[in-house]
């Protein structure tokens, strides 16, 4: 199998009401690990306060927002303001534009530090984002389990996160299924999670 192919090579994942494709060498590994070791160094991470149950606490892993527009994006009652596309972000929005057919304007970040880091339950069905939004996750670094399960089924699957891979959730994923990626205490190296959105 050549390289363009094995990057194009796609899972597609067997859960009724949503349309999930999986590209597990979309980036081959010596990119991956520049780009892992670019982005972990050169994009202004944060680190936000959450309230859960009228509790604050510190958001359980750093995150940044950058777009080719000013829109500003909120969830979990925090709005965060845009950043331009570095060139390393263009590179990869570049790619993941081609292979999915669409212009994504916004990638919101994520750094998971260790398997302390984690992201609850949820969906990604904020009001920006429109009807039927098309989420395009793409992971450098430490291999982390992503799970979902059904808002309404007794339906749950997981996927092993690659370095390097590409995660496509489009049509009405986000209105049926919840996402998480959860802690590991056996997990201690840092992955780069970034998710491209459109906000126009």
């Amino acid at each position: 199998m050549d390289l363009f192919t094995s990057q194009n090579q796609n899972i597609q994942l067997k859960m009724p009401d949503a349309d999930v494709s999986y590209f597990p060498f979309f980036f081959e590994k010596t990119e991956a690990d520049q780009l892992f070791d670019i982005l972990k160094k050169s994009i202004q991470w944060q680190q936000d306060d959450i309230k859960v149950f009228g509790k604050v606490h510190k958001q359980p892993r750093l995150t940044a927002l950058y777009s080719s527009n000013k829109n500003t994006y909120t969830y979990s009652n925090i709005t965060m303001q845009p950043h331009v596309f570095t060139d390393e972000l263009s590179k990869i929005k570049k790619k993941v534009d081609h292979i999915s057919s669409e212009i994504f304007t916004t990638c919101l970040l994520n750094l998971y530090r260790d398997g302390q880091d984690s992201n609850g339950w949820h969906s990604d069905n904020e009001k920006e984002l429109g009807p039927e939004p098309i989420i395009a996750s793409v992971s450098f670094g430490e291999e982390r389990w992503f799970h979902f399960k059904h808002k309404t089924k007794e339906l749950k699957q997981k996927l092993l996160l690659q370095h390097g891979s590409l995660l496509i959730m489009r049509g009405k994923t986000q209105e049926n299924w919840l996402h998480q990626l959860p802690k590991s205490k056996k997990i201690k190296n840092p992955r780069v999670n970034l998710t491209f959105r459109i906000i126009n």
